[in-house]
């Protein structure tokens, strides 16, 4: 499990990858939730030497191997939430610093419309 994380710039659009991540981390879970695949559970059987056609995809139910890339018709954003208002000592500018105060997943049939 990996994951890229980007940000937008609102003035132009232009967008910048600020973090890549090749390990199953909190946003694995969310790629998880999002497409129903286990992918901790995969990474840890691949990590004791199975390979991806070795094992069942569980979304198939066991009809095609873990190695088959399913079609997927739609965009999931994970889009943080910020509650600068609870902390009032709190510069509310975003920096390098992490300030959410959690995540929303938002799913759309393009980019532009998972962020709406």
């Amino acid at each position: 499990g990996s994951n890229v994380q980007f940000a937008v710039n609102p003035a132009d659009g232009r967008l910048v990858v600020i973090e890549m991540n090749p390990r199953v981390s909190r946003s694995s879970a969310l790629a998880s939730k999002a497409t129903g695949f286990p992918i901790a559970k995969i990474a840890a059987k691949l990590a004791v030497g199975y390979t991806l056609d070795e094992l069942e995809n569980d979304i198939t139910g066991g009809a095609t191997p873990a190695s088959f890339e399913p079609s997927i018709d739609y965009v999931v954003t994970k889009i943080p939430r910020f509650a600068f208002e609870k902390f009032p000592g709190a510069e509310p500018v975003l920096t390098t610093a992490m300030k959410s105060v959690g995540e929303v997943m938002a799913i759309g049939r393009t980019f532009q419309e998972s962020l709406q």
